[in-house]
């Protein structure tokens, strides 16, 4: 589990993880981008992202966002496969 407080602007690559992640929004929105849209996770409210599913978090709007993240299994950098790693199977 991870408290993160990111800026406006903030955005990392995208990712194809192996381990789920629920993440829950405590102040100000997280932009979730995945392979069917965008979903704009919102104070109050939270998101899972499956194993093995392609997303990308920002935090676009003014203010930026502290949200909590859980990775279950546990966040691991090997795990995590962001765009443009070279261990990134794009046949996941």
């Amino acid at each position: 589990m991870a408290r993160m407080v990111s800026p406006e602007g903030w955005h990392e690559p995208g990712q194809r993880p192996q381990f789920e992640e629920i993440t829950v929004v405590l102040r100000g929105m997280v932009r979730v981008e995945h392979e069917g849209g965008v979903l704009d996770v919102r104070a109050g409210q939270g998101v899972v992202t499956l194993s093995g599913e392609w997303v990308r978090y920002s935090t676009p709007e003014p203010g930026g966002a502290e949200y909590v993240a859980v990775c279950t299994p546990a966040f691991s950098p090997h795990m995590v496969h962001r765009d443009g790693d070279s261990s990134v199977d794009p046949h996941v």
